[in-house]
């Protein structure tokens, strides 16, 4: 069977095109290599997006799924391993072998917030360990927190915290921010923000929930009663193996601007392994439906 679209990537933005691309009356299938729903599954409380005053982000995950299989998408759990283009049929080979074919393709595999790599960072996920501010810093309100990292992500992360948080650690493993002077200057006015510079996360201690965080400051071992700690040392988009189809920035996004074109006929990318300024679920869900109408467009334009 040849599809009409292949969607690689079953979070926000994969889902969102699945459904839009299936009202549109066209074939689809969806493959997706660890959990439908993506990201946000990791999130236990999500409460800016419209419609749910709050929902867990595995239920808004479920749904979304639920949705687009109601419409009719097909979904297959497995990774995707290489994309072959020849005469305009696109070929999606998967790591259990099996191949896939679709007249157009879009690419929706979106971005992992970088870790620490410490023990027990992954298990603390939505349990005192976070990677977004915006999504999850309502949670901490009164709370003392930590933020590492020493770009303008984290620099703004740790404005947005101080408005809201008792306290806020901003952990950096050298003695000066890479982010613009300026957000550097405004904290230092933060009464409730504190620099920990040379210092780096060594553990983080707690049993089913994040209670507080060890570092290592200039040699010394220092406890930090922190009950959540917010991870911004960067992404890292997941585009490697199509950019034989696709053209990719410096960091690895693929360069593809609103409309979710490529320079590939037939190939669009949505959401967050596309560059752009704003990486949040309502832009993934937004770049959805701009690349699911695109490649209906596409596909109709070309018979």
């Amino acid at each position: 069977m040849i599809y009409d679209i292949i969607i690689i990537g079953g979070g926000p933005a994969g889902l969102t095109a699945a459904t839009y691309a299936r009202r549109a009356g066209k074939s689809v299938l969806v493959i997706e290599k660890n959990a439908f729903g993506g990201q946000i599954t990791w999130s236990p409380k999500v409460e800016n997006f419209p419609a749910f005053v709050s929902i867990s982000g595995a239920e808004l995950g479920d749904k979304l799924l639920e949705q687009a299989m109601e419409q009719g998408a097909e979904v297959e759990l497995d990774e995707v391993c290489d994309l072959r283009i020849e005469d305009g049929i696109k070929t999606v080979v998967c790591l259990s072998e099996a191949e896939f074919q679709a007249r157009a393709v879009i690419i929706a595999t979106g971005a992992k917030p970088r870790m620490l790599g410490l023990e027990r960072e992954e298990e603390l996920i939505g349990a005192g360990v976070c990677f977004c501010a915006v999504c999850d810093g309502a949670f901490y309100k009164g709370e003392t927190v930590a933020v590492n990292g020493g770009g303008n992500s984290a620099l703004q992360d740790a404005m947005l915290l101080s408005e809201t948080c008792k306290k806020v650690y901003l952990i950096h493993r050298r003695d000066s921010f890479r982010g613009e002077a300026k957000l550097v200057e405004a904290l230092k006015t933060k009464e409730n923000v504190e620099f920990v510079l040379n210092a780096k996360v060594v553990e983080l201690i707690g049993e089913d929930e994040l209670s507080s965080i060890a570092v290592e400051q200039d040699g010394q071992r220092r406890v930090l009663d922190a009950v959540g700690l917010f991870v911004a040392v960067g992404h890292a988009p997941d585009n490697e193996i199509f950019s034989a189809h696709i053209e990719l920035d410096k960091a690895g996004y693929a360069a593809s601007g609103e409309n979710c074109l490529t320079v590939s006929e037939g190939v669009f990318v949505a959401g967050d392994c596309r560059a752009k300024s704003v990486h949040q679920l309502t832009t993934a869900v937004g770049d959805g439906s701009v690349a699911a109408l695109a490649a209906c467009s596409w596909l109709d334009s070309s018979k």
